[in-house]
């Protein structure tokens, strides 16, 4: 194949994450954001033999399996779903099918439990982050999704159909205001300019919702035409006194308990805090799960579908099995959802997660729940287990998408448990740690994927490993 040659072809399938394959002159090609069946142009980006990737120009035919409406006014541009025009039930089969294309080679002779699906298709999110910029060069500010394959271009997603109406509502609100102002956007490449992103969670049984505006400390309201507020009110405290008595004054289904301002200088296009003020309320929310109570702060991990968690949690539960008088590490513990889920039926659960801010989150939480035998360490996995004076009967993993630190790893290995749990969002590299863990005496029994993210790509895999 050649760079930057043009082709039309046939997806065969769809690889995880997100990998439409297609076969061209003897060669396999992925191309991302495609569907299987879709007829398709693609660009070739990469000519490597054996790892051909190409860039969608256009799909020229529908595939069989898009029998359905695209629910959402932005889908398409937007990069934020994939499946919406795929019945629910085709989503998970894709998904599934993806999973076990990438296990069955490296495990041999386990369960497979298939995949359960989200208790909700649409309004399920629990968190999003918006970015302010525009949709195209020098336009008008735009605040929401990334257009599809693009790192620049913002799509204004007002009507965004994967979280409820109140998001949508505080997204138009605050877009609105800014842009009544003339206020500029960050730029990521001059790395000038002040909005940056907004972020939103709100609580799926409660219904408590906490918003953060995310700028750079770059203001400088002189170069800026402000029409609506008066010249002696035109500093900045002034302005986010505004901005928080408009989002109070909205009708809104769920509560607003906190507004914050955190202010990112980094150059990263991430959202992190170099300092964060509370412009109103507090700097956390409460979700409940399982009958537990759970207390979340703006960059604490949790995960994004709370009504899919209790099914995720509910079946990691189920693979970890009898657990009375058992000592347990949850390792990359987060809020310690897990490690307070498995507390009460068993004799001690220790949690080690990296985000400090995360360690006392789950500290509050097991005090919250009344549970004394909950022990969280702040450090990463790879430093801090071997100080560690208990020693686990088993062990659950979650580690983010990138999964094990290899050395961690074989830290890990080495207590030699009976049983581990590993809980993964990225089956890729749960794959690779598999073929580790059984190179080490490890054989996978049990399989079973859950969809957390439905219209997406993305997918839950939870394992359960019993030393052979």
């Amino acid at each position: 194949m050649k760079k930057r040659t043009q082709y039309v072809g046939s997806i065969i399938r769809v690889d995880f994450p997100n990998k439409g394959i297609l076969q061209i002159e003897d060669e396999k090609v992925s191309v991302k954001n495609a569907v299987p069946g879709q007829k398709i142009c693609f660009v070739v980006s990469k000519a490597r033999k054996g790892k051909n990737e190409g860039r969608l120009v256009e799909v020229l035919e529908k595939s069989p399996l898009e029998t359905e409406e695209p629910k959402c006014i932005h889908f398409g541009p937007c990069g934020g779903c994939t499946y919406q025009t795929i019945p629910y039930q085709v989503q998970l089969e894709i998904k599934e099918a993806q999973v076990k294309r990438l296990l069955d080679p490296v495990c041999k002779d386990y369960r497979f439990d298939g995949i359960k699906g989200s208790p909700l298709q649409w309004e399920y999110r629990n968190k999003m982050e918006f970015t302010f910029g525009d949709e195209v060069k020098d336009g008008p500010l735009s605040l929401g999704l990334h257009k599809k394959g693009s790192f620049h271009d913002i799509i204004t997603t007002s009507q965004c159909q994967i979280v409820d109406s109140d998001y949508n509502r505080i997204l138009v609100c605050v877009l609105d205001y800014f842009a009544e102002l003339g206020i500029t956007f960050y730029k990521k490449l001059s790395h000038v300019g002040y909005l940056r992103h907004l972020l939103i969670r709100k609580a799926a049984k409660t219904g408590e919702i906490l918003v953060n505006l995310v700028t750079s400390t770059q203001w400088k309201p002189n170069e800026w035409e402000i029409q609506n507020l008066k010249s002696e009110d035109s500093e900045e405290t002034e302005t986010m006194e505004e901005f928080k008595k408009r989002l109070l004054n909205l009708k809104l289904t769920g509560r607003i308990v906190g507004i914050l301002h955190t202010y990112n200088d980094s150059q990263a296009d991430i959202v992190q805090s170099d300092r964060t003020d509370i412009l109103y309320g507090q700097d956390y929310f409460y979700e409940e799960l399982l009958g537990l109570r759970f207390k979340i702060s703006t960059f604490s991990f949790f995960q994004t579908n709370s009504l899919g968690a209790e099914v995720l949690y509910s079946t990691v539960r189920e693979f970890i099995g009898e657990t009375k008088d058992k000592l347990i590490f949850d390792l990359y513990s987060g809020t310690g959802t897990i490690a307070q889920l498995l507390a009460p039926v068993a004799k001690k659960v220790i949690g080690v997660e990296i985000v400090e801010e995360a360690v006392n989150a789950a500290r509050e939480n097991a005090a919250l729940n009344g549970l004394a035998n909950c022990e969280f360490i702040a450090g990463d996995v790879l430093k801090v287990i071997d100080g560690i004076e208990d020693k686990p009967d088993l062990i659950v993993l979650d580690p983010p998408r990138d999964g094990i630190h290899p050395k961690a790893l074989e830290k890990i290995i080495h207590f030699g448990v009976d049983r581990i749990v590993y809980v993964s969002c990225k089956p890729t590299s749960l794959a690779r740690d598999i073929v580790i863990l059984q190179e080490r005496g490890y054989q996978v029994e049990r399989v079973c994927c859950v969809d957390l993210f439905p219209n997406s790509y993305h997918v839950e895999v939870i394992t359960l490993l019993q030393k052979a």
